[in-house]
């Protein structure tokens, strides 16, 4: 029993620390979106988008696992533009595509959204922005740092969380 106390105690700590920030308004989270931005809104174009997205996701998962800041993300995600390319151009000339990709992080305005519990109010964001072909098609979203959320569906609804936190946590348990 008093090992249950001092476990959840401790998760109860470290769920403050993580959450807190979030609630108050005062404290300015700096976020890197990423963007996927299909070719064009044809049905063969947004569902290679999801494809090559899985995949982006699955890349990016080791090289930012150990990221800790907002400008250590940028940094390595910069430092990473071949291998999301690379990646992106082998899902497209996998699927019969003969356009290939493009990846930058720039600065842009974004509308608000809505991603679960986190709202983005509207206005200038840095993002990965990964263009497939014209880039003209609608685009998959989510957030790369802090590390919010990478899911292998094309439901947005089913989100698979990703945090080195729970990691610890789960691994104490």
């Amino acid at each position: 029993m008093k090992y249950f106390i001092i476990v959840a105690s401790i998760i109860a700590i470290t769920l403050i620390f993580i959450f807190a920030p979030l609630a108050n308004n005062n404290v300015e989270v700096e976020y890197l979106r990423i963007h996927i931005r299909a070719n064009s809104n044809s049905i063969e174009d947004q569902n290679v988008k999801y494809k090559v997205k899985d995949e982006i996701v699955e890349a990016l998962i080791p090289v930012l696992s150990e990221v800790e800041t907002f400008e250590e993300a940028k940094s390595v995600i910069s430092n990473n533009f071949s291998l999301i390319t690379s990646v992106a151009d082998n899902v497209l000339k996998q699927e019969g595509f003969n356009y290939s990709s493009r990846a930058k992080i720039d600065n842009e305005y974004f509308p608000t959204r809505s991603y679960q519990q986190i709202t983005l109010k509207e206005g200038n964001y840095d993002a990965l922005i990964v263009e497939l072909g014209s880039g003209t098609g609608d685009n998959w979203w989510c957030i790369v740092f802090p590390a919010f959320c990478f899911t292998k569906t094309q439901n947005s609804d089913n989100i698979v969380y990703i945090s080195r936190i729970w990691d610890i946590i789960k691994s104490v348990i």
